[in-house]
């Protein structure tokens, strides 16, 4: 298996530990001592741990949060994932109670690696659908 395959899978084996089965000692696994998340959601850190709570607070609020991967790209170090993870909405999550309702965030990651860990992270998630479906915001409608 060359280097860049390596790396997908251990991007995957990341997402998988970490989001889908809630496994926040994954964050230990896979992510380099000197991590850094260049695009953090608010209220979290930059390094290991803001990633491990991140995952923690969507855990919480759906205890069946999972990430389905939709594409992954591998080039060189870096790693691409589109996703789209969903969960069932059973505790607080923005200071917005649970209501059962199904909660779908989509997104793109994109991962350094080196030395086949995680080294940094950079995304683009829908946070304004995430908004919208919590009811902080405005619904979208179709232009």
């Amino acid at each position: 298996m060359n280097t860049i395959e390596q790396n997908k899978q251990t991007v995957t084996a990341f997402i998988d530990a970490l989001f889908t089965r809630g496994d926040l000692s994954a964050v230990d696994v896979h992510l380099t001592e000197d991590f850094v998340n260049h695009d953090p959601p608010v209220g979290v850190g930059t390094d290991r741990e803001g990633m491990r709570a991140a995952a923690a607070i969507f855990r919480q609020a759906c205890p069946d949060w999972h990430s389905d991967l939709g594409r992954l790209v591998g080039e060189g170090d870096m790693v691409v994932e589109v996703f789209t993870a969903s969960g069932t909405r059973e505790g607080e999550l923005m200071g917005v109670p649970g209501d059962g309702r199904t909660l779908v965030l989509k997104g793109i990651n994109v991962f350094r690696l080196r030395d086949g860990r995680i080294a940094e992270r950079w995304g683009r998630l829908d946070e304004l659908g995430l908004l919208s479906q919590l009811g902080l915001v405005p619904e979208r409608t179709a232009a």
